[in-house]
């Protein structure tokens, strides 16, 4: 009698306590990986350094825009990475390959794989072409973590996306539709149209960009937009295909406009990245909450299991106590 009443006590007291390692299945889970806190760094670099390091841009146009006659934009877009390599990082051979967006400037995502970050950073200093010295503008460590994305942080997403439509080929609706609503939607809203920024001379949502650039949609997403508070997904444990998910999720709200010839263009990007703000966890309160939200929810579920459990054996003692009386 008292070794099935020991038996079953210990067997309800390893349960409760290993209960507490047990996590339902929620919106806030996310897969874990070793963060490197510098690949988001040198992503704000490339997406617009000069706005992430709250600076002005230099006056005129870059030394190396003359070198291309296709592309007629000029002045600050002309000083950022992205205008000549693109969102998608394969310059001339990818999205930026044709229409007003084509500068005929190089492919980095294939460069990059033959050098190493020392390499790297000589290149962003002028060591190849003197046009294309950024050692006046940017500190060493900000080199650094720039050369530290260029090798290690791109991702090539063409693969899982359509080059005619855009749309996203596979991922998970229903991951992304969680993944939106616990991390943007309480900025963008649920349909994406609660921020509304300048895209194509005319004000745009998230509907919009997942559409027509959804290479810039993906880039943003995983690396946020400089000088705003917007959550990193990268920095929240994002893998490549939770940003694909939640970018197919995004191509299903309201839109607004259609793709002209699926012509990608930077329209709307100077002096509007600030608007594209979003995310629960916007400062250290907020971002205690959600962890204590979390916890809560595990702990929960582990307590109602030892409840059972404990009420269970209670029960069985109680049968065995009367049976024992008769």
């Amino acid at each position: 009698m008292r070794r099935i009443l020991l038996f079953f006590t210990c067997l309800g007291l390893t349960i409760t306590f290993f209960g507490f390692g047990l996590d339902p299945i929620n919106a806030s889970a996310k897969p874990t990986y070793q963060i490197d806190k510098t690949i988001p760094s040198g992503a704000a670099l490339y997406d617009n350094w000069f706005a992430y390091l709250g600076q002005n841009p230099p006056p005129g146009d870059h030394p190396i825009w003359s070198k291309q006659t296709t592309n007629t934009r000029s002045g600050s877009d002309t000083w950022r990475c992205v205008t000549c390599h693109g969102w998608d990082y394969l310059g001339e051979d990818g999205a930026y390959g044709r229409g007003s967006n084509y500068t005929g400037f190089p492919n980095i995502y294939n460069a990059v794989e033959k050098l190493d970050e020392q390499s790297i950073i000589q290149i962003l200093s002028g060591a190849n072409d003197p046009d294309h010295d950024f050692s006046e503008y940017l500190k060493e460590q900000q080199l650094k973590d720039l050369a530290n994305f260029l090798k290690n942080g791109l991702i090539l997403d063409s693969e899982y996306i359509d080059p005619v439509t855009f749309e996203v080929l596979g991922g998970d609706f229903e991951q992304g539709k969680l993944s939106y609503d616990d991390v943007c939607a309480s900025c963008h809203g649920m349909d994406g149209t609660s921020i509304s920024f300048r895209f194509e001379g005319q004000d745009a949502s998230l509907g919009t960009l997942a559409d027509l650039d959804p290479w810039r949609y993906l880039h943003k997403t995983r690396f946020g937009t400089p000088g705003t508070e917007m959550p990193i997904g990268y920095s929240l444990g994002w893998t490549p295909a939770h940003g694909r998910d939640v970018l197919l999720y995004s191509q299903s709200m309201p839109s607004g406009l259609e793709p002209a010839e699926n012509e990608l263009t930077m329209a709307g990007e100077t002096g509007t990245d600030a608007e594209l703000v979003g995310g629960p966890a916007q400062n250290t309160f907020t971002g205690i909450l959600t962890v204590f939200g979390a916890l809560a929810t595990s702990l929960g579920f582990a307590i109602i299991i030892g409840a059972v459990l404990i009420a269970l054996i209670l029960l069985i003692v109680w049968v065995l106590r009367g049976q024992s009386n008769q």
